[in-house]
């Protein structure tokens, strides 16, 4: 079994900064790409960012120079730190990983249940 669960949103002021955490724990041998994602009501969900095993990332355009994607392998854990926060910032932030699980040569999507970040003033 592999779980991934997020943690650190919150109400933030717009231009406000919060820092989310996505840990992944079970039977895990290695983990390839992580990514955060999100789904504002009303709203198809988005990729936020990406970041592979070796370092990699990728940002969707609306977040580029104010969310910085970061993760300690051997934690197995990603961050997602947010910056400048605006309004149209406010969404459920998911995580996912492609996780290769113990005794497979598999790659699995796993998906977190999702942290909840609100800008207002």
């Amino acid at each position: 079994q592999v779980q991934l669960v997020e943690s650190g949103g919150g109400v933030v002021q717009p231009g406000g900064s919060l820092r989310l955490s996505c840990a992944a724990s079970g039977t895990i041998f290695s983990i390839n790409v992580m990514g955060w994602y999100r789904q504002a009501p009303g709203k198809q969900r988005e990729l936020v960012a990406t970041i592979s095993r070796g370092g990699s990332t990728n940002y969707a355009d609306s977040v580029k120079g104010r969310f910085t994607i970061s993760r300690d392998n051997a934690k197995n854990t990603m961050y997602l730190q947010m910056n400048s926060l605006k309004p149209e910032d406010t969404a459920v932030y998911s995580c996912n990983a492609g996780v290769i699980p113990i005794a497979t040569s598999r790659t699995f999507s796993y998906w977190g249940r999702g942290t909840q970040v609100t800008v207002a003033s």
